[in-house]
């Protein structure tokens, strides 16, 4: 999907999760958070990968709800999660902001939900290739 925005001359930004967090605990310490807040808010389409593997402390769980805030209804989004949604207060490690990011996130979204093996895992099966088991 970025791909085809990009294609049709949209601007597009892509981050992993870990990194947005990594970014914004800089730009803090920079004293550049609202620069911060206005890049991650400006491209037409954001993407951000991987939220859920890492869990966000708080500026940066409040930060993305500022992001999301300008976003809502200005900007798409793409963000990939290995998370249902009610893990979600975890991640933030609050549920009132996690729902009211939700909120924002779901009202004008379609989400997909993908069961079964990752790609990864299914190209080694192809390949004959059976990973080890996880204990």
């Amino acid at each position: 999907m970025a791909f085809e925005a990009i294609t049709h001359g949209h601007q597009a930004l892509f981050i992993k999760a870990n990194d947005f967090i990594a970014e914004c605990q800089k730009a803090e310490q920079q004293g550049l958070i609202q620069r911060f807040i206005k890049r991650y808010s400006r491209p037409e389409l954001l993407i951000i990968d991987e939220l859920g593997y890492f869990s966000f402390d708080e500026l940066s769980a409040h930060t993305l709800f500022q992001i999301i805030s300008r976003r809502y209804e200005h900007g798409a989004m793409i963000i990939t999660s290995n998370k249902s949604y009610v893990e979600w207060g975890k991640i933030f490690g609050d549920e009132v902001l996690a729902t009211a990011i939700l909120d924002r996130l779901i009202h004008h979204s379609t989400t997909f939900n993908i069961k079964g093996d990752s790609y990864r895992l299914r190209e080694k099966k192809k390949a004959g290739i059976q990973p080890a088991k996880i204990r």
